[in-house]
């Protein structure tokens, strides 16, 4: 162990030293929990100026609508419906929405009891510890990339179309050296991401003004498309494919389980209220705003989606559908006096799109901020520019030595040993910046070469992975105080639960049809609702929510993580792989470089471990004011 106040990175030999200490910092460090009252108050101080609270409900809603829209109907839904649910596609967005809301309702009694920017990243932090909470917040960063990448290859597609371009053949450059799906060039998804992230660091009052001014457009756009579409469509595209030989027809032409795998990867569209819920430290009252922003831009868009996949329906068979532009392609082929609609389409699509990715990297900047102040990553993340209130340094990766931290200041040994140590030190800075691409760049690459199939599924995968998190998160605080309750009733159950749900999904994916499968799933079902209600009646809640709390606990966060792992099994196992790896990648980089900055902050006195001691809720509720 180092001695009080060094760095583990300070010479070579120090980080050796600690890297020989890893199992025993790691024991001490990944499940050390926080509290809401180190979240709002010592964690906020590092970053220099605080976030100004500018925003109302209706700031909210417009962020929800803006980060939402682009990414769900303009990205998703043409390939959903060709691929896997056909017209039933509009019931797919109806039970992605129903579990977005259910995770919506977790992510609302977070943040209106810890009104900080860190989303998830803070909510697991302060009940399963420092190591979990790296791992979602990874993800989520990563997550917001990849989404980011997706709607930005989209945006190439429906610029293209608005202007009757071809864009795989004009404004794409194929590759042949490149495997599949990595082998497109797409330089307009660059332009797109690199302006995004420089209108990012102005304040965030003057991004919302934007984004409302945008998404207002935008919302009336979305009704024109409803309105011509079922003025102009056919109800009989609801039932008939264009070509009855080689496609099924039908309201359900790939069945029950099409329609699940549909609203699994539609998922993708609500990851913008996370997004949502990283502006909590800029909301002027918490307890009011949250809610309404949150859930409210949750339902409204739950049900522009429907309406806006229904008229899509109608305006074609799901089989003609263009699985990249479905709005405005469904308008090429018909007469000339509606091939303007086409234009008209394409056109607002992509302003929606690029609300989409405004939102989204706000969001990923406040995250990577937050992150910042758990000493996980470099401090030099957290900080918040004093003129414009934003978390500029994450927003915009700037490389000065003067701001990588002590370490960089306290060489004393000879120049090749310094020369590694100034790589791995600056290595631990610069693999946040590409895996986790806060400045755009990395975005802009990855939108740069992979085809949308592979964005889509990752960013599907992550984002139930992080939404399941928080569901069992806001249980395991509901029933849990550390240092006067047992925790392990509370976990006992969400693993059974989880299991049962795993159980279910496996057989409802790979269980041959027949009445054997039928009597395994009604069974599972059986079992997970006796667990569910014999851990209602016998385990008593720890605490009650004093502004705002999730209703009918523990059925709705436990429905919410039934939905997110029904909903990962509809997902491919290419995705898995990858997701595999990449939550690999991660855990080594919290191995090789987070457990050890967070054991020198904790021996700086900058952090404290409370592995099995939390402060009392007196001392919670002593910034009672930055909640109200």
């Amino acid at each position: 162990m180092n001695s009080h106040g060094s760095s583990s990175f300070s010479s070579l030999k120090t980080y050796l030293l600690a890297l020989a200490d890893t199992p025993s910092r790691v024991a001490r460090r990944a499940g050390s929990a926080s509290t809401s009252f180190d979240e709002m108050s010592r964690a906020r101080s590092r970053s220099g100026s605080d976030m100004r609270r500018s925003l109302r409900w209706f700031d909210l809603v417009g962020f929800g609508l803006g980060g939402m829209i682009g990414a769900g109907v303009f990205v998703t839904t043409g390939r959903a419906s060709r691929l896997y649910a056909g017209p039933s596609v509009v019931l797919s967005y109806a039970i992605a929405g129903f579990c977005a809301l259910l995770s919506a309702f977790c992510y609302t009694e977070f943040a209106v009891d810890m009104p900080v920017a860190g989303g998830a990243f803070s909510y697991i932090r302060v009940t399963f510890g420092e190591f979990a909470a790296f791992l979602t917040g990874a993800n989520l960063i990563l997550d917001y990339v990849l989404s980011n990448a997706a709607v930005a290859r989209s945006f190439t597609a429906y610029l293209g179309t608005a202007l009757g371009i071809s864009t795989a053949a004009k404004w794409r450059v194929t590759i042949s050296a490149l495997p599949k799906g990595f082998n497109e060039i797409d330089f307009f998804a660059v332009i797109a991401v690199l302006i995004i992230t420089v209108v990012i660091c102005y304040s965030t009052r003057e991004s919302s003004v934007l984004n409302m001014v945008l998404t207002s457009l935008h919302v009336l756009f979305l009704v024109f498309i409803v309105v011509v579409g079922f003025y102009r469509g056919e109800w009989k595209n609801f039932t008939k494919p264009a070509d009855p030989v080689h496609h099924p027809g039908g309201f359900f032409p790939f069945g029950v389980s099409g329609v699940f795998n549909g609203a699994a990867m539609v998922y993708l569209s609500y990851i913008g209220y996370d997004a949502v819920s990283t502006m909590a430290e800029e909301v002027r009252n918490p307890v009011k705003d949250i809610p309404i922003g949150v859930s409210g831009s949750v339902i409204l868009v739950t049900v522009l989606y429907c309406l806006m996949a229904a008229s899509m329906s109608m305006l074609l068979p799901y089989d003609l559908i263009d699985m990249e532009a479905p709005f405005s392609a469904a308008f090429r082929g018909g007469s000339d006096g509606w091939k303007w609609v086409s234009n008209v389409i394409g056109v607002g699509a992509s302003l929606g799109i690029l609300t989409s990715m405004l939102v989204a990297m706000l969001g990923q900047a406040r995250y990577m901020c937050v992150i910042g102040r758990s000493s996980v990553v470099p401090a030099w993340f957290a900080r918040v520019h004093p003129r414009t209130s934003t978390p500029v340094n994450a927003s915009l990766f700037l490389v000065e030595k003067s701001e990588l931290g002590p370490p960089m200041n306290r060489f004393r040994w000879g120049g090749y040993a310094k020369g590694i140590l100034i790589v791995l030190n600056q290595t631990s800075s610069l693999f946040f910046f590409f895996l986790f691409p806060f400045s755009g760049i990395c975005t802009a690459v990855i939108a740069l070469f992979t085809d949308l199939d592979i964005l889509l599924n990752l960013v599907s995968i992550g984002t139930l992975f992080v939404f399941y998190m928080v569901a069992n998160a806001v249980i395991y605080r509901r029933y849990v105080s550390v240092g006067s309750t047992n925790p392990w009733p509370t976990l006992s159950f969400l693993f059974c639960f989880s299991l049962t749900s795993i159980i279910f999904t496996l057989i409802w994916q790979f269980g041959p049809s027949g009445k054997l499968k039928a009597f395994m799933l009604g069974a599972c079902t059986v079992i997970a609702i006796a667990v569910l209600q014999l851990f209602h009646w016998v385990v008593p809640q720890a605490r009650k929510p004093e502004f705002w709390g999730v209703p009918l606990m523990p059925w709705i966060p436990s429905i919410s993580i039934f939905l997110n792992i029904f909903l990962l099994g509809s997902l491919d196992g290419p995705s898995y792989a990858r997701f595999g790896f990449f939550s690999a990648l991660i855990v080594l980089v919290y191995v090789l470089y987070s457990v050890h900055a967070s054991f020198d902050a904790e021996e700086d006195g900058s952090l404290s471990q409370k592995n099995g001691e939390f402060m009392k809720e007196s001392n919670e509720s002593e910034d009672r004011s930055l909640k109200v």
